[in-house]
């Protein structure tokens, strides 16, 4: 793709084009004035350049019309472009023309403090700030990452429902809806189960898409729309998909030290803990977690499943993510696959990133055998009938087979060091929050 627009360069560009007379257009970030000489800050969503108005080297018409460009105006540039090294970005542009193409009403977003609540309200507006395109642009990479991750070892994209005619993962958290007048539909808890018949299709396979809980939660850590990675892979077992969890991480990692450390130093997020993602990552058994949590003061009863606290005290145990596995049979979903040592457990894995963000995967293997599948179905309460299709995978070549889901917004939230999942999201859906 040619890397101008109707003859416009990217600031991007700029180290490329020294010495050279170019065209910019964008927006109005910032500007400022010293008599004579006049600053203007131009932002096109590829970087920030400064543009320098001289009296006398430009029309008066365009240095005048510095006076009515307000915040976010938007505009072209012409001029030549020169290496600064104090100026944004390293580079500036001796301006020779200024069009304004649109002059913005008083933006309502400034140069100061505001409050979340204001911020998000003006979600559409605040995705315009230095910070939260850093924020995109990591999140961009770590889901561009995870695509490269699965096609190079050959998984193939399935793209799964979103209207759904029963849980995946529990009927409480369902966001129920009208379908046509005589029956009811739910938002997808998870593509998981149409994964599964994918799997026994196609072998190894993986889909990316949104996901709703109706939790009513209001958690630093929860959104009630979020989106999900999830793979499922014919004939592998637990140990497989922990080996696979750990090394997606480390690919990612990888990938965004490589591609997005100025974005990662623009947040002030220190390195060291990313570049700590390295096999093998810690595992412990639920009931060896149970012990530590002990030692540390936590009182948590064998059978119950970690809460926040105790995935915050495990993960700070470790510099690295700890994998979490054979969870209680009662604490998990009806799908898993209970353990032949210890049927009490499942053949499970969380996997907990550091520094308090908690669950980022959750996986397992899941039940292949009709019999023990129905058994399950019905000591979770749930009607059969929706589910017969899935009772199919087992009836037509069952396999073992396991698989996860990695939730994004918590891997980005983790990678960019920030205190709510909520920014790792464009538009963020919370309990109390449906726009903008």
């Amino acid at each position: 793709m040619s890397d101008t627009i109707n003859g416009s360069v990217y600031i991007a560009d700029l180290p490329d084009k020294v010495g050279q007379e170019v065209s910019l257009r964008g927006w109005l970030y910032n500007k400022r004035s010293s008599g004579k000489v006049r600053f203007l800050i131009l932002r096109d969503g590829t970087g920030l350049v400064q543009g320098v108005m001289v009296k006398g080297k430009l029309p008066e018409t365009d240095f005048t019309a510095f006076d009515r460009l307000t915040q976010e105006s938007s505009l072209s540039l012409e001029g030549v472009v020169r290496v600064e090294p104090r100026a944004p970005g390293g580079y500036e542009l001796e301006v020779t023309a200024v069009h304004p193409l649109h002059v913005a009403s008083e933006y309502p977003i400034s140069h100061k403090e505001h409050g979340v609540d204001f911020l998000l309200n003006h979600r559409h507006l605040w995705l315009r700030s230095p910070r939260q395109q850093a924020v995109l642009r990591v999140r961009d990479e770590i889901i561009r990452a995870c695509r490269d991750f699965f096609a190079d070892r050959r998984f193939v994209l399935v793209d799964t429902p979103i209207f759904t005619p029963t849980a995946c993962e529990g009927t409480t958290t369902l966001f129920e809806t009208d379908y046509f007048g005589d029956r009811k539909a739910y938002l997808t808890q998870s593509g998981q189960l149409y994964l599964e018949a994918a799997a026994l299709a196609l072998g190894r396979v993986y889909c990316f898409g949104p996901t709703f809980r109706a939790e009513k939660s209001k958690t630093r850590r929860h959104l009630t729309e979020f989106w999900m990675l999830e793979t499922e892979v014919a004939f592998a077992d637990l140990e497989d998909i922990m080996a696979l969890a750990e090394a997606l991480l480390c690919a990612v990692a990888v990938r965004v030290l490589e591609n997005r450390i100025a974005e990662l130093t623009f947040l002030e997020r220190p390195l060291a803990p990313l570049q700590a993602i390295r096999p093998p990552f810690p595992r412990l058994s639920y009931t060896e977690s149970l012990k530590r949590l002990t030692a540390a003061g936590h009182q948590l009863a064998w059978g119950e499943d970690l809460g926040a606290p105790e995935e915050t005290a495990l993960s700070q145990m470790y510099d690295r993510p700890v994998l979490i596995h054979h969870y209680p049979k009662e604490c998990k979903a009806f799908y898993m696959k209970p353990d032949t040592v210890d049927p009490r457990t499942v053949l499970c894995v969380d996997v907990l990133a550091p520094e308090g963000v908690g669950e980022i995967i959750g996986g397992s293997q899941r039940e292949d055998d009709l019999e023990a599948l129905l058994t399950r179905i019905k000591e979770h309460h749930l009607p059969q009938e929706p589910l017969e299709w899935y009772l199919d995978l087992r009836r037509y070549g069952s396999v073992p087979h396991s698989g996860f889901g990695l939730g994004i917004e918590r891997l980005v939230t983790w990678f960019c060091g920030l205190h709510h999942v909520r920014e790792a999201i464009p538009f963020p859906r919370l309990m109390d929050r449906l726009t903008p």
